[in-house]
C-alpha cells in the first residue's frame, strides 16, 4: 500500500497530512517507543484472542461434525494458533516482510478451508456445494483479530487480499470443479414449479450473486475497520505526544506542578509578574577539583550531585530552572505561586545540606575527597515568560534572581553553607508554624552590601 503524496484528502476523507504525520512529525523516539509498546500489547492480545477463538471454533466444529471429519478442523485450528504465535514473534512497528507473509498465510489457509472440501469427509459433495456452508464468515474472525495489532493500511490490505483470494478460489472451483449434471437435473425436476427455489437449492450452482454480496460486505467492513484503526493510531500518537510533553515538564517541574500544568489551559508563554523564591546551589572549589581528574570522573561527580539536588527541589515542590555548570538554579512559586514557596525553598536548602553531608560521608569512606556546597536564597518579584525568537525558553527574569546568585557567592566570605535574605526569612517565618525547626540556627548579619541592591541589607546564615 502506498501513501498519498499530494496534499488534500485521501479516499477515507482524512487529510494527507495525517500520513506524513505517521512517518515524520510523530516519529520521535518517544512516539516510536509508544507505538512499539502499543503494537506489542496488541499482538499479545491478538494471540490470546486467536487461541480462545480457535479453541471455541475447534470445539464447536468437533461437536457438530462427525469424526474423522472433525480432526481436519482441529488441525487447521492448531495451524492458525501457530501462525498467530509467529506473528507475535516477528511483529514490529513499520514494514515487516515476515509479518506480511504470515498474514498472507493466515488468509491463504482460511481460503483453502473455505473453498476446498474436507479431505477426511466420508460423503462426496460437489466442490461448489462447499460454499453453501457459508464458511466465508470465518474471514471476519481474522479481520477482527487483525484490528488488535495492525495499522490501518494492513487492515485495508487484509480486505484486498481476502477479496482477491476469495475470487480466485471461487473461479477455480467453478472452472475446475467436478460436474454433476444428473444431480442438477434431479433438483430442477423436484422444484420444477419454482425455478428461483431450484436455482437456490441446486448444489452445483455457484450462486454468484450471493458470493459477490459476501465480498462486498467484507470489503465494506474492512474499510470501516481500517478507518477505525487509523483513528485509534492517531489517538495513540496524540497520547504519546501528551506523555512526551509531560516527560519534558517533569525534567523541570515537580510532579505536583506537572499535574497542575497538564490541566491548565493557559499557555506558559504569557508574560506574568509574581512573587517567588529563588535558590542557587554551587559546589565550592569544583574548578580545582576537576583540573586533577579525568573527564569521566568529573561528569560522574556532577551527575551524582545534580541528581541529589534535583530530587530535593522536586520533593519540595520546586522548579528546576537550569543547571549552571557545577551548580543549579531552582525556583519556588513558578509557574504557579503557592502559599509556602519561601518556606519550601528554605526547607529544600536545609535538606540539601543533609543530603550533601551523607554523600560526603560515602565519598570519604571510598577514599574520595569531600565536596562542599553553598546555597543562596532570596524572595521577591520576577517576570516569567518565554524568551527567544525561534528556540523559546521559559525564563525567570528580575533582580531577585541576581540577588539570590550573589548571596550564594557570599557564603565563602561569611563562612556559611546557606545565606538567606531578610526578605525570604520573613516570608518563611510567616508561612511556618510556631516553633518550626526550619528556622533554627540562623545567624543575623547586619549592614551587608550586595551589588545591585541600594544601601545595605540584613542577611541570615546557617553554618
Amino acid at each position: 500500500m502506498s501513501t498519498t503524496a499530494e496534499a488534500g484528502t485521501d479516499l477515507f476523507g482524512f487529510s494527507t497530512d495525517d500520513d506524513r504525520a505517521d512517518t515524520t512529525r510523530h516519529r520521535s523516539k518517544f512516539t516510536e517507543d509508544a507505538l512499539e509498546r502499543h503494537k506489542r500489547q496488541g499482538l499479545e492480545l491478538a494471540v490470546r484472542a486467536r487461541v480462545v477463538a480457535m479453541v471455541v471454533i475447534g470445539l464447536t466444529v468437533s461437536i457438530l461434525t462427525p469424526w474423522p471429519e472433525a480432526a481436519y478442523y482441529l488441525i487447521i485450528s492448531v495451524l492458525f494458533i501457530l501462525i498467530g504465535v509467529a506473528q507475535h514473534r516477528y511483529g514490529r512497528v513499520g514494514t515487516s516482510r515476515v509479518e506480511l507473509v504470515l498474514l498472507f498465510c493466515d488468509l491463504l489457509l482460511m481460503t483453502i478451508v473455505a473453498a476446498l472440501p474436507n479431505p477426511f469427509a466420508a460423503a462426496e459433495f460437489p466442490a461448489v456445494f462447499h460454499y453453501q456452508f457459508e464458511v466465508h464468515k470465518y474471514f471476519f474472525v481474522l479481520l477482527a483479530m487483525a484490528t488488535l495489532a495492525y495499522s490501518w493500511r494492513t487492515i485495508f490490505a487484509v480486505g484486498t487480499w481476502t477479496t482477491g483470494l476469495w475470487l480466485i478460489a471461487m473461479v477455480g472451483v467453478w472452472y475446475f470443479g467436478d460436474e454433476h449434471a444428473q444431480l442438477s437435473a434431479d433438483v430442477q425436476q423436484v422444484y420444477a414449479d419454482s425455478p428461483i427455489l431450484a436455482q437456490f437449492m441446486d448444489p452445483t450452482k455457484m450462486q454468484w450473486d450471493i458470493r459477490i454480496q459476501e465480498i462486498i460486505v467484507f470489503g465494506l467492513c474492512a474499510v470501516i475497520l481500517a478507518i477505525s484503526v487509523r483513528r485509534s493510531n492517531n489517538l495513540v500518537l496524540a497520547q504519546a505526544a501528551v506523555e512526551r510533553e509531560r516527560t519534558n515538564l517533569a525534567r523541570y517541574f515537580s510532579p505536583n506542578v506537572v499535574d497542575q500544568l497538564s490541566q491548565n489551559d493557559d499557555p506558559l508563554k504569557q508574560v506574568t509578574e509574581q512573587e517567588i523564591a529563588v535558590l542557587f546551589v554551587d559546589i565550592v572549589g569544583f574548578t580545582s577539583y576537576a583540573a586533577d581528574r579525568s573527564p569521566q570522573d568529573v561528569i560522574r561527580t556532577l551527575r551524582e550531585f545534580h541528581g541529589m539536588m534535583e530530587r530535593e527541589v522536586f520533593r519540595h515542590s520546586g522548579t528546576l530552572d537550569k543547571y549552571l555548570g557545577d551548580g543549579l538554579m531552582a525556583t519556588f512559586g513558578t509557574p504557579i505561586a503557592g502559599e509556602t514557596d519561601a518556606l519550601n525553598a528554605l526547607s529544600c536548602a536545609r535538606d540539601m545540606v543533609v543530603v550533601v553531608d551523607k554523600w560526603n560521608s560515602a565519598r570519604a569512606a571510598a577514599g574520595e575527597p569531600v565536596m562542599r556546597a553553598s546555597f543562596g536564597l532570596h524572595a521577591g518579584p520576577v517576570v516569567l515568560g518565554d524568551i527567544g525568537a525561534n528556540r523559546l525558553e521559559f525564563a525567570v527574569i528580575g533582580n531577585t534572581v541576581n540577588v539570590a546568585s550573589r548571596l550564594e557567592a557570599m557564603s565563602r566570605e561569611l563562612k556559611a553553607k546557606i545565606v538567606v535574605s531578610d526578605s525570604l526569612k520573613d516570608r518563611a517565618t510567616a508561612q511556618s508554624d510556631p516553633g518550626d525547626s526550619v528556622l533554627d540556627g540562623m545567624t543575623s548579619h547586619e549592614n551587608v552590601t550586595i551589588r545591585g541592591v541600594e544601601g545595605t541589607i540584613r542577611v541570615w546564615t546557617i553554618a
